[in-house]
Order: structure tokens, then sequence, then C-alpha cells
């Protein structure tokens, strides 16, 4: 039984998602990437699944997209504060267009799909303690009015059967969109941005995050937990960025 702590509340804009999931539902199957018919049961055509940028050599520790799975020079010069990182896809089409539909138009049903898709990746990965999504700020989550990998990482949680947490993890400072700076701005801007919550800790947690570029904001966030006391933070991704 999957155990999800979340406690934010559905929006009007998630109420429109939730009723454009259901129609999507009643309706036959339409591919969400070019909108040509599904094949069986998913919103994806036979040309778009055929063309999925699957992730499957990388860097294990910052899932880079790599000719080998050897981790990569920056990793092993400077290894990051996640024991493993795991990516579903690269960061190109058509994925990179449902996430963008998922991310800025409130699109569940993308979401939802997108999910179906990246499940199987990780499937054999090691099971944690909690599966726990990376948060936004409260103004910024007030803003959007939901959270994208949290709606990301609760229908991947029940596909796989783990712990959701959104009660370990915390974004305390508001910070200026990574997409804006560089890395190494990205860093600075990161540092104290998490808190983690008081209490029993599982030893193992999985952060989960539908982009990766630098990693900056996973690596604050996994640097937060193991200073809490949490013994290995991995990181699962919908796609990386190359």
């Amino acid at each position: 039984m999957v155990y999800d702590s979340s406690t934010t509340r559905r929006r009007p804009g998630q109420l429109a998602g939730l009723l454009a999931a259901l129609a999507t539902r009643l309706l036959p199957p339409r591919c969400l990437a070019c909108g040509e018919p599904g094949e069986g049961d998913r919103d994806l055509c036979t040309a778009c699944a055929c063309v999925l940028p699957v992730a499957d050599q990388a860097c294990p520790r910052c899932a880079l997209p790599l000719p080998a799975t050897a981790a990569c020079g920056a990793c092993l010069q400077r290894p990051p504060p996640l024991q493993a990182a795991r990516a579903a896809f690269v960061y190109a089409a058509p994925v990179d267009r449902l996430l963008r539909r998922h991310k800025f138009h409130n699109d569940l049903a993308a979401g939802r799909l997108l999910a179906q898709l990246m499940a199987p990746a990780f499937a054999g990965c090691e099971r944690p303690g909690a599966l726990v999504p990376v948060p936004l700020h409260r103004t910024r989550l007030r803003e959007r009015g939901y959270d994208q990998a949290l709606e990301l990482a609760r229908p991947l949680a029940r596909r796989l059967r783990l712990p959701l947490r959104t009660d370990l993890l915390a974004r305390v400072r508001r910070t200026p969109a990574q997409s804006e700076l560089d890395a190494a701005a990205r860093r600075r801007n990161l540092q104290r941005a998490f808190r983690v919550a008081h209490g029993p800790l599982p030893a193992h947690v999985v952060l989960f995050d539908d982009v990766m570029t630098t990693g900056a904001t996973l690596h604050a966030a996994a640097i937060a937990l193991r200073t809490a006391g949490v013994a290995r933070v991995d990181a699962w991704i919908c796609a990386r960025v190359p």
C-alpha cells in the first residue's frame, strides 16, 4: 500500500485537468505528442513510442548520457552527494513536449502518460524507504497551483508500490528560477534552500524530479537529507538534459 503524505489541496486548475483526464479516459486514446490515434490504451501513437529518447547509457552518479555506463570525469573528480542517479529519458522529443504540457499547462493526462512510460526504467532499481518529490516553495506552489514533480511522483509511486513522502523535505527559501542562472549561480542559489523534517528518517531515500539539468537542485536536497542523517540518497528523474 502506498503511503502518500501530501496535503496539497486541489485548485481550480487541477480540477480542470482532472476533468480533461476523465474525458480522455472516456474517449479513444489519442497521442498527446502528435495528435494521432493512440496505441492500445495509451495516449501515445506507435511512431512516437518508437522514437522515445530512452536513457539507456549514462553516468550512474549524475545520469548524464554517455556512450558507456561508467562514471563521468566530473563525478570521478568530485563525487556528488547522490549515491546514484537514474533518468528514464533524455530531454528530447517527444518527451520534452509532454513535460512542458505537464509543467506549464497543468496537463495531468500528460503527467499520467509520463509516469506510465518511465515506471519500467525504475522498476529494477534498489527499492528505497521513501520516494520524495523535490518540493516547490509555497509561494511558487501558490502561483502555479500544483507541484509538477509531485503530480508525476504520485502515479509512479502507485505503480511501483513505494511509500510517497511529501512530509520529509520542505523548500524554505524562495529562489530565482534555476533556468535563469549558470551552473555556479545555481549552486549558490540553493544554499540552505531545503529543510528536513524532525523525527525518524528512512535510511534510503530516492528524490524525484521531472527534469535534471546541472543537478544543483537535487544535490542541495540530497545534502540536506544526508546532513539530517539519511544514509543513502539517490535520484530518479523523468528526463535528463544532455
